[in-house]
């Protein structure tokens, strides 16, 4: 009995719901955040109205505030409320400051941006390499160096490499500048002077033609972007072995070696071809992580990103400035997801079917 062929399927309408089942679950991941950080808003012991005003406010007063904020209502009604701001981009009022949490951290998430994104190109461009130079010579000298440094860039607290970072480098051989983004003098000309365009000083003072911003801000950012690129090279690096390990023993590396293929040309485009697919998501994780897990580099260097936002509303019980930086770098986590998933489907085709 002969099997009727299945008609073939249109790729338009294939690519079509692939995009559809995408969007479904980056909305349902994104609303499932919400719900987590509304629900974490409520049980955390702190009352909003009496942060706003203080304990020698009377009932009325509170009752007041309590109905402005929308904290008399029923639960759900003031989840619906709370997503439909946070669709809008309002992520509630600073405590502290009084001033829009949304509008906070866009001034503070582009040091955060800059940062993580410099440490990300030196553990990649650095990580990469030494993986592949690790798996192509296993138990060598070459391939131990390297798994050792990875494994005390796994091992040792970021605090403490910036301590003796800032010790060592800013301390006694002053081959860097200290904490902060900039000097006082460059932080003025960047705040009055200088057109601010992106909000990372590298480059917007570069757009501005000021080198002498742009010298001062590398001597800067080089010594916590190192630290945050060696954490970053050591997973990437190991990753990268383990892939090309497993690559360089599949029978058709055998194959393009027996046929006299050159040894490079064998690691570095046929090997290397089918590595860059996983490595893509190992990435865009380390890049997610640096992202917002830099919050004890940028506390010790006074770096005022994300990190050291969150961290100062914290101990200042600032629980909408907490929240609203929780559900950024939430975003950020989906959204790099999203780009990793889409650029391991353009890398291997396997993955578009």
């Amino acid at each position: 009995m002969t099997s009727i062929p299945s008609p073939p399927r249109n790729p338009l309408i294939q690519g079509l719901g692939q995009v559809g089942l995408g969007l479904l679950t980056l909305a349902i991941t994104l609303l499932g955040l919400l719900l987590v950080t509304f629900i974490i808003a409520r049980v955390v012991p702190t009352d909003p109205v009496l942060s706003i005003v203080g304990e020698r406010a009377t009932q009325a007063q509170m009752d007041a505030i309590r109905v402005r904020l929308g904290l008399d209502l029923p639960l759900w009604q003031q989840f619906l409320i709370y997503v439909r701001d946070a669709v809008q981009g309002d992520l509630g009022t600073s405590i502290r400051s009084g001033q829009s949490v949304a509008s906070e951290i866009a001034r503070y998430f582009p040091a955060t941006l800059e940062l993580a994104t410099l440490g990300t190109i030196f553990g990649t461009l650095v990580g990469v390499p030494a993986g592949v130079l690790a798996a192509t010579r296993p138990g060598s000298i070459a391939d131990q160096i390297v798994r050792v440094v990875g494994l005390m860039g796994y091992s040792m607290p970021v605090f403490w490499l910036g301590l003796i970072g800032l010790l060592v480098f800013y301390g006694q051989l002053d081959w860097v500048a200290g904490p902060g983004r900039l000097d006082p003098t460059y932080d003025m000309m960047m705040q009055f002077t200088l057109t601010s365009y992106t909000g990372m000083i590298l480059v917007d003072s570069a757009l501005n033609g000021a080198w002498d911003v742009f010298a001062n801000a590398i001597s800067h950012i080089v010594l916590p972007a190192g630290i945050l690129g060696y954490v970053s090279m050591a997973y990437i690096s190991r990753m990268t072995r383990s892939f090309m390990m497993n690559e360089l023993g599949q029978e058709y590396i055998t194959t393009a070696r027996v046929k006299g293929m050159p040894e490079w040309r064998v690691i570095w485009v046929h090997a290397m071809k089918n590595v860059s697919v996983p490595l893509i998501t190992v990435i865009a994780l380390s890049y997610a992580y640096l992202l917002e897990g830099s919050v004890l580099t940028e506390t010790i260097f006074a770096w005022p990103g994300l990190g050291s936002y969150i961290t100062d509303a914290l101990f200042a019980n600032d629980m909408p400035a907490v929240l609203g930086g929780t559900v950024v770098v939430g975003v950020v986590f989906v959204t790099l997801n999203m780009v990793s998933d889409i650029l391991y489907r353009l890398a291997d085709p396997r993955a578009r079917t």
